[in-house]
């Protein structure tokens, strides 16, 4: 089983074992799912990357070699925990390690080196065990800060001491705001890409988050008193002063729509609530309960009518009687503390309004709903915080309410609702629904329940599952407890609004509905696939929206030629002498063909009218695989121009297999169509001359060089015929480069002909991608021509 799984897989005999090789391999992928990495940490499959972080750290600070200097067996278990960590933090590479065991990630082989002890212990995951602060990966950071709550994060490296100062700060910080404001974390170092799409470059950077806003900088001084000073001023509740001139309007105005008071009286005797603490409750208790304040020394008489004989705070729900004869309604709250306050006056509050079976269809058919399912009428026991929702859902016109499954079964049956849950009607009644398979946090519902409304995704079950002779249907086949099927969820959300009308989109539960996933040979979660009649694809790309749509066009689209034993020979072998052609020869059993499919079709779409791409199957096309000689899978070849000493093909054989790395190497074959310049020519040709040039500095040393000399011949191709392209080697010409003013490699320039003999320094072009250059080029070419209209317009003026 070795030769055939290694990195260059032997070819077997097909045509003898393929049925029972095919089993075998889906068993040895499902032994190697249920063990080793989620072992290794001690976590279940259903842990999160929080729980997987803290975890590791634990594993870390006792096995590490620095702390087991007398085992020689030190190093290589530290690197089994730490290599089991870098995959299950990754949601792709935890995806395809869940899929094909370790086989599918021999393109991924990180987990060599690691940190030191003390790394571990102070640096590593520094505000996991926070309650009140969050830690933001890149899958659920938009869904967090656009979720309509008010979000102050901090961005931060684990290697920066500025963070370390501030790490005890910002947890008192957080513990203050908990319930006014979210606080976040993201850590820079584990998150790179996310950090830079934000524009973050200096640690720690604090940013508030307001949803319909920009994101503010905070600049000033890293004190609590500071900190709170400046989140104050974004929330942006009132509490109103009352008086026997407001008084009764202002209580029963808000009592009309269903809102209580909250009211601190202030009298001699005994403390009332501080401003500040004032102004927090007004926060966290927005919407749903009015804040104000009473000063008894001015408004005695009042105060006398309330029977307040002291300082105090009491919360009149809507309805409540005021005179002193009878306050059984009203609660008196002995707390000077925020936090208990709101705690208590939460619980107070009326929970959702229940629907019964006899209106349901009719409720759901004319209105959004977000519901929450339960199995016997109770109190929402997900926490009182979730009683804002229908305050933060009435501008999206999402009304909130909850149904007993109890009280008619056959209606959460049809729904597939077996056990408590929250899910989201659309306004289409029970056809078009999505249940919720995330935290039951506030913040995480409002955004599932806001993006679940706008997109095009259903839950399906054996009822509304997609035949073959319907539409085209794309379907997500996942179990609820697997995070990478959760982070997948979101992106499915918003790619279904782009394809709206070309396609449609569905989730299977396969733990409520074994029999239909078993039916589709379901082996790993989460597994995408589009059903278009009776043609099966399964998606294998990355948890991105993007990635998704560019999987659908390339169905649509097909940037990849299936090559069979007869169009190889016709399209490939007799090839026009200026045509490349790149082939894939893989195996559909094989972990890392299946890893390399998206990248390869990627890639395909990047270099489409330059090379040629196709691929073979070769358990499939057995005889032409063997008599290509192909030894292994995925086995890579460029056939390049044909010329009298031409190789007939060129292998692959770099160890990364991304659509990039491909895309360098591939285009390396290229001829040349950019110049290479010497101090002459660049004098002659590029400064005197009357074209427009786009020029290249490099060094034959320099790697960032050799990795951009295909993008510029690209670029080159791009933009023939508009702008001239040359290259010039500045260790064989530095005083060229010199004059030029290049500093470093490699240095893109852009010489544009004005009429008059060009500045050796040009204009500094501060991209290193042909698409970027060729869009800045196009635009720049675009004014020169404006300009040069507008002066001859004006000679034209002058001349008559």
């Amino acid at each position: 089983m070795e030769v055939l799984f290694n990195r260059g897989g032997r070819v077997g005999d097909f045509k003898r074992i393929g049925f029972y090789l095919l089993v075998l391999i889906n068993l040895v992928a499902l032994v190697c799912t249920d063990q080793d990495y989620y072992g290794l940490l001690g976590v279940s499959k259903e842990a999160n990357s929080r729980e997987i972080r803290q975890a590791f750290k634990k594993l870390a600070l006792k096995l590490h070699p620095d702390k087991n200097q007398n085992d020689p067996n030190a190093h290589e278990n530290f690197l089994k925990i730490n290599r089991a960590y870098e995959v299950l933090k990754d949601e792709d590479l935890r995806k395809k390690y869940d899929k094909y065991g370790e086989k599918g990630l021999e393109d991924n082989q990180q987990g060599g080196q690691y940190e030191s002890w003390n790394f571990y212990r102070y640096d590593f995951g520094i505000y996991d065990d926070d309650p009140e602060i969050i830690t933001l990966d890149r899958g659920e950071f938009d869904a967090a800060v656009n979720s309509g709550e008010l979000w102050f994060v901090n961005f931060y490296s684990p290697r920066c001491s500025h963070c370390h100062d501030l790490a005890p700060t910002w947890r008192d910080f957080a513990k203050d705001m908990d319930g006014l404001i979210r606080i976040g974390a993201v850590n820079c170092g584990d998150n790179r890409m996310l950090c830079r799409m934000k524009g973050i470059n200096s640690y720690p950077s604090l940013y508030i988050f307001k949803s319909g806003t920009n994101p503010v900088k905070y600049y000033g001084d890293r004190t609590k008193e500071n900190l709170v000073s400046f989140a104050m001023q974004y929330v942006t509740t009132t509490v109103t002063e009352l008086w026997a001139g407001n008084f009764v309007n202002a209580i029963q105005t808000a009592f009309a729509s269903g809102v209580g008071w909250l009211i601190t009286f202030c009298s001699e005797g005994g403390d009332c609530l501080s401003s500040q603490t004032r102004l927090k409750l007004a926060g966290m208790l927005d919407g749903l309960v009015n804040v104000g304040w009473m000063d008894c020394a001015t408004q005695g008489e009042l105060c006398d009518n309330l029977d307040i004989t002291s300082s105090t705070t009491a919360y009149f729900p809507p309805g409540a009687t005021l005179t002193n004869k009878e306050k059984g309604s009203v609660l008196f709250l002995n707390s000077l503390d925020s936090k208990e306050i709101y705690l208590e006056i939460m619980k107070h509050l009326p929970d959702f309004e229940l629907i019964s079976a006899g209106s349901f269809e009719d409720r759901l058919a004319h209105h959004r709903w977000l519901l929450f399912f339960q199995f016997g009428q109770s109190e929402n026991s997900d926490g009182h915080e979730l009683k804002k929702l229908k305050n933060l859902l009435r501008k999206e016109h999402i009304q909130v309410g909850k149904f007993d499954c109890l009280s008619a079964p056959d209606i959460c049956s049809n729904l597939y609702v077996h056990q408590p849950c929250l899910a989201v009607f659309k306004g289409k009644g029970t056809e078009d629904y999505e249940i919720h398979h995330g935290k039951n946090i506030l913040y995480d519902v409002l955004a599932f329940a806001k993006e679940s409304v706008n997109s095009h995704v259903i839950t399906l079950g054996p009822q509304n599952f997609p035949g073959k002779e319907k539409e085209p249907w794309l379907v997500d086949f996942f179990a609820p407890w697997c995070p990478p099927c959760r982070a997948l969820l979101p992106e499915l959300r918003k790619a279904s609004k782009h394809l709206n009308g070309q396609l449609k989109f569905g989730t299977l539960d396969c733990t409520v509905h074994e029999g239909l996933c078993n039916m589709y040979n379901i082996r790993a979660y989460p597994t995408t696939v589009v059903f278009n009649q009776s043609n099966i694809h399964e998606y294998e790309g990355h948890h991105s929206a993007e990635q998704i749509l560019e999987f659908v066009e390339d169905l649509m689209n097909p940037s990849v030629v299936s090559l069979t034993p007869e169009s190889f020979v016709e399209l490939v072998k007799r090839r026009k002498r200026d045509e490349m052609w790149l082939v894939d020869f893989y195996a559909p059993w094989c972990g890392p063909c299946q890893a390399l499919m998206p990248e390869w079709k990627r890639m395909a779409r990047m270099i489409n009218g330059l090379i040629n791409v196709g691929s073979v199957d070769c358990q499939k096309h057995y005889s032409l695989c063997h008599e290509e000689n192909v030894q292994g899978y995925p086995e890579i070849r460029l056939f390049p121009q044909k010329s009298n000493t031409a190789h007939r093909y060129y292998s692959y054989n770099g160890w990364h297999r991304d659509a990039y790395s491909l895309r360098g190497w591939a285009l390396g074959y290229l001829p040349q169509v950019s110049i290479e310049l010497t101090p002459q020519t660049f004098n002659e040709k590029v400064l005197q001359g009357k074209d427009h040039w786009v020029v290249d500095f490099y060094a034959p040393w320099c790697g960032p060089c050799k990795n951009f000399a295909p993008e510029f011949e690209l670029l080159a191709r791009t933009v023939k015929g508009k702008v001239r392209a040359g290259k010039v080697d500045c260790q064989a010409h530095g005083n060229t480069c010199q004059k030029a003013g290049v500093r470093a490699y490699p240095t893109v320039k852009f010489y544009p002909y004005q009429g008059e003999k060009k500045s050796a320094h040009g204009e500094h072009i501060d991209s290193r991608d042909a698409k970027d250059i060729a869009n800045l080029l196009t635009a720049k070419l675009a004014a020169l021509q404006s300009k040069g209209k507008k002066k001859s317009s004006s000679r034209n003026k002058d001349e008559l």
